[in-house]
């Protein structure tokens, strides 16, 4: 007899390389959290997905804003160093709703410096993919990653 493990793995994904039944799955689940499909079924349908398909991965597969609402994230930055541009950045944070926690700076070397800020993602307005967008647009950005995230 084959004893199933309590904790699961997960792996954060690039959507290019997920298969096209995960792609549609969480299409589908974005429809009926807003109200575009009265129902699976519909929602299946218009997405042109099976039903066994979507009951298949859907509680499997979720886009990353998912996973990161109401949860602690932690971003590193590569930024050059000019007047203001600490404050630029946490104003695009403070604007999205996002809460900095923690605030790690390198001293600027060679005119770029390092920045990482935790941030508490429950009160934020936007997703977390258009805060990341919206902070890479900022001039003197050079670098965003996404340490982690956790509760």
């Amino acid at each position: 007899m084959k004893v199933m493990k309590a904790d699961k793995k997960f792996y954060l994904v690039r959507e290019d390389v997920l298969p096209e039944a995960m792609k549609k799955t969480i299409e589908v689940k974005d429809m009926l959290e807003r109200g575009k499909a009265e129902s699976i079924a519909i929602a299946t349908q218009m997405v042109d997905l099976s039903r066994s398909a979507y009951y298949k991965y859907k509680d499997t597969v979720f886009p990353f804003s998912t996973i990161t609402k109401e949860k602690l994230i932690s971003l590193f930055f590569h930024l050059e160093d000019r007047s203001g541009t600490l404050s630029k950045l946490l104003g695009v944070v403070a604007s999205s709703g996002g809460n900095v926690l923690t605030i790690h700076q390198t001293i600027p070397l060679q005119g770029r410096a390092n920045v990482t800020l935790s941030l508490n993602t429950s009160n934020m307005t936007v997703e977390i993919d258009h805060l990341l967008a919206d902070l890479k647009k900022l001039e003197f950005v050079e670098k965003v990653e996404v340490l982690g995230t956790g509760a």
